[in-house]
């Protein structure tokens, strides 16, 4: 049988059945990206339908990558947390243009692709410290769920302390609200995609008192990404700049412990690691998907592609092997038929969606040891920057800078290797002549 040679489904003991549902389920958990990216990537100037597609393509191409060429039940999709880096640090506050973003996500593709080809892979990866891997996963987070506050009216600017509580009579306030409450409900009382029926659900009461208008259809032809498809290549004589090498390595450097991170975690859920060695099955072979589809994606248009911890949720249905992805690729070109229904995804439905993520993403400072001080103090910086500068290079920055001193200061500077003290030094020289 074809299916059980190319995805080896009595081994892993699987079965079509269970790759089905697991399939399903990641794809209904991880969904919400479709209507979420092209709302933030369209505050990028990006031409909304035309980023939608893109998604659509780009989820597709990763998770056909990650089932046929690693067979990993993981989906990969546009990622969370760059997106945002892409538009608000990016293109909103270094006002380089989004076709110039793009073209540093294919260089930063590329990069990733010849790190999983040669043998530096796994060094690099293990060269920066947990500690400061974990802080930018959950500074991301962080900053992910203020945006959510931000661009649904809850948060708002106040001369005297910065932020202060929008309009709670607003309409569009109040309908963020009863969003977030109920997909924190669904996503606490686990239901499968639940931030996805969380956004259903506020869409749909929206639609019903008014405060969102009525989508002009359901089906269509899928929308044309040619307004934004390619602009990656036309535009890479545009990366003269210090501050471009600055975007690319942030991409690279997230893009990589994101995608490493997430398969680690999915592939112990899916028991693919080995107990005696630590040694994740296939893991090349993933990350090499991972990269590939960060490339991909940047030249269909948008930012970069990366692995789904929601995949987690299709392994805890039964999935075991890449069959599973493949299901997901297919469901995602379905939904590519559906763009009408984007009117209706408006800042104050996706909110819920931002802030969920976010708080998922922090779950990681668990693994922070804040008893040392030495590792507290670049971790909390990591973190608090990112949201306080509404950067998330900058964050990881001011971290990567504390990182080495306050290691050196407590005696530790052995532990710290040549590659945080260049970092160290790149980012002393952005802030000192490029922020």
């Amino acid at each position: 049988m074809i299916i059980e040679h190319l995805f080896q489904l009595k081994q892993r003991r699987t079965s079509i059945r269970a790759e089905l549902v697991g399939g399903l389920t990641t794809f209904l958990a991880m969904s919400y990206i479709l209507a979420v990216n092209p709302e933030l990537l369209g505050s990028a100037g990006m031409d909304k339908r035309a980023v939608f597609t893109a998604t659509v393509l780009a989820a597709i191409v990763g998770c056909l990558l990650m089932g046929l060429i690693a067979n990993f039940p993981v989906a990969l999709a546009p990622g969370m947390g760059l997106n945002a880096f892409f538009t608000y640090t990016v293109v909103q506050e270094w006002h380089i243009p989004w076709q110039t973003a793009l073209a540093g996500v294919f260089v930063a593709g590329l990069l990733f692709i010849l790190l999983t080809l040669s043998k530096l892979r796994d060094t690099l990866i293990n060269l920066i410290p947990s500690a400061l891997k974990y802080a930018v996963s959950a500074g991301i987070g962080l900053f992910i769920a203020f945006s959510g506050l931000q661009t649904s009216g809850i948060i708002v600017a106040n001369k005297s302390n910065a932020v202060a509580l929008g309009n709670l009579h607003s309409p569009t306030v109040l309908l963020a609200i009863f969003g977030i409450i109920i997909g924190v409900i669904l996503v606490t009382a686990n239901v499968t995609g639940g931030i996805f029926w969380g956004m259903f659900i506020t869409a749909a009461v929206g639609m019903i008192f008014q405060v969102i208008p009525l989508p002009t259809g359901i089906v269509s032809g899928v929308p044309s990404v040619q307004p934004i498809f390619g602009q990656a290549l036309t535009h890479i004589t545009d990366i003269n700049s210090f501050q471009m090498i600055i975007v690319i390595l942030t991409f690279f450097i997230i893009g990589l412990f994101d995608t490493s991170g997430t398969l680690v975690g999915v592939a112990t859920e899916a028991g693919m690691v080995n107990h005696d060695t630590g040694e994740v099955k296939g893991v090349g072979k993933a990350l090499f998907s991972g990269a590939l589809a960060t490339t991909i994606g940047a030249i269909f248009g948008t930012s970069p592609t990366t692995a789904y911890v929601e995949s987690t949720s299709g392994v805890a249905v039964g999935a075991r092997t890449g069959l599973s992805s493949v299901v997901a690729a297919i469901l995602f070109a379905i939904a590519a038929f559906f763009s009408p229904v984007l009117t209706v995804i408006t800042s104050a439905v996706t909110a819920s969606a931002l802030i969920i993520v976010g708080i998922l993403m922090l779950s990681n400072v668990q693994y922070i040891d804040w008893t040392k001080f030495e590792i507290a103090v670049p971790a909390f910086f990591t973190m608090i920057m990112m949201l306080l500068t509404y950067s998330i290079s900058e964050g990881l920055a001011v971290g990567f800078i504390f990182y080495p001193i306050t290691m050196t200061v407590k005696g530790r500077w052995r532990e710290v290797n040549a590659l945080m003290w260049a970092m160290m030094i790149i980012f002393i020289l952005y802030f000192a002549f490029v922020a």
